[in-house]
């Protein structure tokens, strides 16, 4: 029996690891967690949004694309502070946190035309977040007919749109503040 090959390419950066300066930004930890130390780094000059994936800078919130996406244009509606629990969040940051939530599904609906979307939150390690010391919610793009065999038998996931291409579709799609 042959075996069949997906080639993708294009995907050579992403699997490289994306920004050489981008990562080398937010390994280190320095007691800020990982996406205080993400957010950090575009306003010091270090990176910029687009090679880190801040999609937007809100006052009291930001969003990001994930770079380990479960389908493409995968992105996290966070608070600018790490802050474990929904509970702790002050009214302004749930205000915006659940606005900009809001903003991401528009925006995930017209600039990658998806057909449904998951929206959750883990909230600690035992809900599974991988991230469990800086709340955030996900909002995850669907298509109809999206889940397929790949990743159950072949522990692969198929990204049909680059990261880079979705930060652009993104911005150009999210609605007017």
């Amino acid at each position: 029996m042959p075996v069949d090959h997906l080639w993708a390419t294009w995907r050579s950066s992403y699997v490289q690891g994306g920004s050489d300066r981008a990562e080398a930004v937010v390994a280190a930890g320095d007691g800020r967690s990982l996406f205080e130390r993400i957010l950090a780094a575009g306003q010091e000059g270090a990176a910029e949004d687009r090679d880190l994936g801040v999609v937007l800078r809100g006052e009291h919130c930001f969003v990001l694309l994930n770079r380990f996406p479960y389908t493409s244009g995968h992105l996290m509606v966070l608070p600018n502070r790490a802050v474990a629990e929904l509970e702790s969040l002050t009214p302004e940051e749930h205000e915006e946190l659940w606005a900009l939530v809001r903003d991401a599904v528009v925006a995930l609906k017209a600039g990658l035309g998806c057909d449904a979307l998951n929206v959750g939150v883990n909230l600690g390690r035992a809900a599974g977040g991988s991230q469990s010391d800086h709340l955030h919610v996900h909002c995850v793009p669907r298509w109809t007919g999206d889940a397929n065999f790949m990743t159950v038998a072949a522990e692969t996931r198929v990204l049909p749109v680059p990261l880079e291409e979705a930060f652009d579709r993104l911005r150009a799609a999210w609605p007017a503040q």
